[in-house]
């Protein structure tokens, strides 16, 4: 695949929350008018707090929505560091509290047998995403593809037929959950969501060829990532 990308740059971090939350809510309500159901997975994090906020309140057909995660740590949903508990505190709020939510973690912090209840409750889901929404880390991971994970060729290489795997990270702290790379990249719309001169830096690293993560996930997706910055 090549390197295919569109950079949106944006003054304020408050307006490319408003307009990728705009973005988002066209592409599902197209996805709800074409097919009947908007699909969604979206990542964690501080950085997506005011997208989630904007996304929140759109005016969108959301008891026809399912939101996913990109990927979780093995916590349960009550603990601070649960994505799950971040995307029910921050955007299953208002009119989006009508979506249904569907969690990747299941109850083990066994990571082969807490990929194999996600793999079964994911399963039946309308797959392929209308909208996925990546962020990035300071080290060039997206998802949970950590450059530091011992087996991370492998799980950038999985096939989309896996559907999640279990990660493991020193960086990560717990262990993890992904959906796999070629699932992501299936997505009608993938975005990528940045914040900041540091994040910026990192991205123009991995444009210009340094074999980071975030590039080998732009490499797989076969249209544009459609990249949000904000300084």
């Amino acid at each position: 695949m090549g390197l295919a990308y569109d950079l949106h740059a944006f003054p304020s971090r408050a307006e490319l929350a408003k307009t990728l939350a705009a973005t988002i809510a066209a592409k599902l309500s197209d996805a709800i008018a074409r097919r009947g159901v908007g699909f969604i997975a979206v990542s964690g994090g501080s950085t997506p707090a005011l997208l989630f906020a904007e996304l929140s309140s759109a005016a969108i057909d959301w008891k026809k929505v399912i939101v996913t995660l990109i990927d979780e740590r093995l916590v349960p949903p009550d603990q601070p560091r649960s994505n799950a508990r971040l995307v029910a505190d921050r955007l299953l709020q208002g009119p989006a509290a009508a979506a249904t939510f569907a969690p990747l973690y299941h109850g083990t912090d066994d990571g082969d047998e807490a990929a194999a209840r996600a793999r079964a409750e994911l399963a039946g889901l309308p797959w392929p995403l209308d909208v996925a929404v990546l962020g990035m880390g300071p080290d060039g991971h997206t998802a949970s593809f950590f450059p530091d994970a011992p087996d991370v060729a492998q799980l950038l290489a999985a096939d989309a037929a896996k559907l999640v795997l279990p990660v493991e990270s020193v960086t990560a702290q717990e262990h993890r959950l992904t959906l796999t790379l070629g699932k992501i990249v299936e997505a009608g719309f993938l975005a990528l969501h940045i914040e900041g001169p540091d994040k910026r830096q990192v991205l123009d690293r991995a444009l210009g060829g340094e074999k980071l993560p975030i590039r080998a996930a732009i490499e797989a997706s076969p249209r544009p990532v459609e990249i949000f910055w904000a300084e």
